[in-house]
């Protein structure tokens, strides 16, 4: 099995393959670097492996939410490669891919949150199963986090940068104990890959075409007079 994943929805730049039962991976924190680091990583990756692109069975891209150019560029990405490689594609939340940033701990709720900016955050719940995958708990999201609703859990993981940028509303928002935060982690391809592989061996995959990105905004600026509001 030939996998390569991509993620770039936030500051994190970020490449893997599953060549076999080995995972590799390649990640900067690089904004506005995207386009000029993503596919000389990919390339690395496979040289790594001693493969070619041809050798690949799937590209799974992390399809947001995140920053609008950062999932235009995956998914466009992904779509391209897939295209001319005649492969299928696996599309993950970007939010889960962030979950499992958070330390593996049995029976803790995980918030994934991401600083949607504008004031607001992209925001989903998980929590591990058995099999060390994910189990939604409940929808992806995008709010402010003074209005962030979670489902009833006595344990909590918070990861992700929306805890950076909004630590205090965030933890009154939590209906249960917080066991551990981290605003410094970003979704990676090394979990996008882990994630597409599940849905690969299920026959979960999509045609190119059919890959398409998470916003869930529909704007990417405030205009000057919510901007005076704000």
């Amino acid at each position: 099995m030939n996998l390569l994943a991509i993620e770039t929805a936030t500051e994190a730049c970020s490449v893997a393959l599953i060549h076999g039962d080995e995972l590799i991976a390649r990640s900067e924190i690089a904004p506005r670097r995207h386009t000029e680091l993503v596919l000389p990583m990919a390339d690395a990756l496979l040289a790594e492996a001693g493969i070619g692109r041809h050798a690949l069975d799937a590209i799974a891209v992390g399809r947001g939410p995140g920053a609008f150019t950062g999932v235009r560029l995956a998914v466009s990405l992904a779509q391209g490669m897939a295209l001319a490689l005649d492969l299928p594609v696996i599309t993950v939340s970007s939010l889960a891919a962030l979950a499992l940033e958070a330390p593996e701990e049995a029976g803790t709720a995980i918030l994934a949150v991401i600083d949607a900016r504008m004031g607001e955050i992209y925001a989903a719940c998980y929590r591990r199963d058995d099999g060390g995958g994910l189990l939604a708990l409940d929808e992806e999201r995008i709010c402010t986090a003074e209005t962030l609703v979670l489902p009833e859990a006595g344990a909590w993981q918070v990861v992700g940068s929306g805890w950076a940028s909004y630590a205090t509303a965030l933890s009154q928002r939590l209906t249960g104990t917080l066991h551990s935060a981290d605003g410094l982690r970003y979704p990676q391809a090394a979990h996008v890959a882990e994630l597409a592989l599940r849905e690969f061996e299920a026959g979960h995959t999509q045609a190119p075409e059919l890959a398409l990105p998470v916003y869930l905004r529909d704007k990417v600026a405030l205009t000057l007079v919510e901007q005076g509001k704000a």
